[in-house]
């Protein structure tokens, strides 16, 4: 077992975990719309089925909302 913080919170996962793992079991909404941080660095889209998570990781899922107002 490893203790990991994500978006804030302490869990606890069995590693071996990839980024893609960790965003299945968090059951995250809209997966293809979200960005990954690890540890304060961007993980590629392409990297998430690979990129292996480890003891005391910082993960933050990120959405990036676009919006303005009309005039």
């Amino acid at each position: 077992m490893a203790t990991i913080k994500v978006n804030g919170k302490t869990q606890e996962i069995e590693l071996p975990v990839s980024v893609l793992d960790l965003i299945r079991q968090n059951e995250v909404k809209q997966p293809d719309m979200v960005s990954v941080q690890v540890n304060e660095q961007f993980v590629n889209r392409s990297d998430f089925s690979t990129w292996q998570l480890k003891e005391g990781d910082q993960i933050e899922f990120l959405y990036f909302m676009g919006g303005g107002s009309s005039l």
